[in-house]
């Protein structure tokens, strides 16, 4: 089997961990770092015994695939790039410094009939995906991402920097329109919201809570879900969860009312987590940019495979966030 030719463009901390990951992968071969600065390609180059380059056309005609964690002011030019000479790209990220490039990326990925896939990773945590193989439809979804300050980012908002990551998540998981968005933010120390809580309501009527933070004094990353079929209560950094499904649950629904019928009994003696079926959700502990990666080379070499999150995908978290921004500035405190 052929292997397929990958490269990274942007040796920074992202980037070095791209490589490390393709240089483990058995389906590719990373023939390069590319980095303006040519002393960090060198470095990393060096590292997993591949070529440094500073420019992308050096690479043209070399590789199959490549990923971009470069700034995302040069997402739309790297983008374009590589697409024209017919390789697929995985961009980190957001998608692109603004909706306008996000659509152009699309269009030309369209145009050009390439793969162009998004590093949206926290869609390939173990968690998500265990969460995923139970095909459930949520009709309310709670989720809070909060953690210290980062001290990075500091030139785009919580909502861009890390709420966007539920935002990707809630979306695939509604597979409903947005109908309406209720928000609020608050910037406490730079120029851009540092907390932000959004409402978001779906035309199949679902309903999505989300927060994030970086001003919190500890790190959480949690979701919840309510559906017809069960509940989850999910951690992302425990890489845990349980679910509570409804069926099995029928009989202690029936318990309590016989016992409130008869008046005969102290439910003050109940423990109500032993009355439950309450099940640990099965989860795969396996790297989620390894995920990311096997997805997107899959769908560079098998022609209806897909990248794990489109650029389509990509593009909608974008414009979900904008809604957000906007509607936290259209919120009267006063």
């Amino acid at each position: 089997m052929t292997k397929i030719r990958t490269a990274v463009v942007g040796a920074g901390k992202m980037g070095s961990i791209h490589a490390r990951v393709y240089s483990r992968l058995t389906g590719c071969e990373l023939v390069g770092i590319v980095d303006i600065q040519r002393d960090r390609a060198d470095r990393l180059a060096a590292q997993y015994n591949c070529k440094a380059f500073t420019d992308c056309e050096s690479l043209f005609g070399k590789v199959d695939a490549v990923t971009i964690s470069a700034p995302t002011i040069h997402h739309l030019g790297l983008a374009k790039a590589f697409i024209e000479n017919n390789v697929a790209v995985m961009i980190e990220k957001p998608l692109a410094a603004n909706i306008e490039q996000g659509r152009e990326i699309v269009a030309l990925a369209k145009k050009h009939n390439i793969i162009a896939a998004v590093g949206h990773s926290e869609r390939c945590n173990p968690v998500v995906q265990a969460m995923k193989r139970l095909n459930i439809e949520p009709k309310f979804i709670e989720a809070h991402r909060i953690s210290p300050y980062p001290f990075r980012s500091t030139d785009i908002g919580v909502v861009m920097d890390v709420m966007i990551h539920d935002i990707d998540i809630i979306l695939s998981l509604a597979a409903g329109a947005i109908k309406k968005i209720d928000a609020v933010g608050v910037n406490v120390i730079g120029d851009h919201e540092d907390i932000c809580n959004a409402r978001i309501v779906f035309d199949n009527g679902c309903i999505a809570n989300v927060t994030a933070s970086r001003l919190a004094l500890k790190t959480e990353r949690k979701v919840r879900l309510f559906s017809r079929q069960a509940y989850l209560s999910l951690d992302y950094l425990k890489k845990e969860g349980i679910v509570i499904k409804a069926d099995p649950n029928v009989d202690v629904v029936e318990w309590i009312k016989e016992h409130q019928q008869a008046g005969d009994f102290d439910f003050s003696e109940v423990n109500w987590p032993d009355l439950l079926h309450i099940e640990q959700l099965d989860i795969e502990d396996t790297e989620p940019l390894r995920l990311e990666q096997e997805a997107f080379l899959k769908a560079v070499a098998e022609k209806y495979a897909k990248p794990e999150v489109t650029a389509e995908e990509g593009l909608a978290a974008m414009q979900c966030a904008e809604k957000i921004l906007a509607a936290a500035k259209k919120h009267k405190w006063d």
